[in-house]
């Protein structure tokens, strides 16, 4: 269990070091949404094929509660991963932070790449359209996930399947949100900013953990289970 733990920490920090860091250091003006969203997919890639075979590389607390609706770990593994992915998520969003405070012209301001609804929106998409994109694209993400880990899946190319989900995510949802998905990728940047960023955190735990729980209930019921994993 400590190997897992120490997996998840990794591999969140990765993620949230990349994704964010790709918003943070590169962004807009550089790399674009589109380098931002491959930031976030790659990094996923990465540390499926890298810690994978450790943890089974969620990374995500909703990945891990998902997963437990489906029946696939137990509540105190669940419990487990949470922590680590939270903490995993905080100091790399510290670690950025700590980086980006290199450049004279950065401040915290200027934010850790958090999400947000409403004025917290590089889009400004309401509080609803933020709600109903996480919920949604969380429970496809879910899908995927689930499916491709699944008996009988093409497993080899489980972490590829992954990470290009989570890009075309990002490519559709950086404008409304910012793109959670992700409980802790939302923590680990928004206990940094503090203000709106921490305010509207809940939505970015609720939203996701909905759509995670309604993918692992439709796999647990076999709606979305191939014949091989019944």
């Amino acid at each position: 269990m400590t190997k897992k733990l120490v997996a998840e920490f990794v591999g969140t920090f990765t993620l949230v070091l990349f994704g964010c860091g790709a918003a943070v250091l590169a962004g807009f003006g550089i790399v674009g949404q589109l380098g931002i969203a491959f930031a976030f997919g790659l990094a996923i890639v990465a540390m499926a094929y890298g810690i994978g075979p450790v943890s089974g590389c969620h990374v995500n607390p909703a990945v891990s509660f998902g997963a437990w609706v489906a029946g696939r770990m137990r509540l105190n593994e669940m419990l487990g991963y949470w922590a680590a992915q939270c903490v995993g998520a905080i100091v790399g969003a510290g670690v950025l932070y700590l980086i980006a405070s290199g450049a004279p012209a950065y401040s915290i301001d200027a934010g850790l790449g958090q999400n947000g609804y409403g004025t917290g929106s590089p889009g400004e998409y309401s509080l609803l359209a933020g709600a109903v994109f996480e919920v949604v694209a969380t429970f496809l993400f879910l899908v995927t996930i689930l499916g491709v880990t699944q008996k009988g899946a093409p497993s080899q190319f489980a972490g590829l399947a992954i990470g290009l989900t989570l890009v075309v995510i990002h490519i559709v949802g950086i404008q409304v949100t910012g793109v959670s998905v992700n409980p802790a990728r939302s923590l680990g940047p928004a206990v940094w900013v503090l203000g709106e960023a921490l305010s509207q955190l809940w939505l970015f735990i609720v939203a996701p953990l909905v759509g995670a729980g309604l993918a692992g209930w439709a796999f647990r019921a076999k709606l979305l289970a191939s014949d091989e994993a019944s």
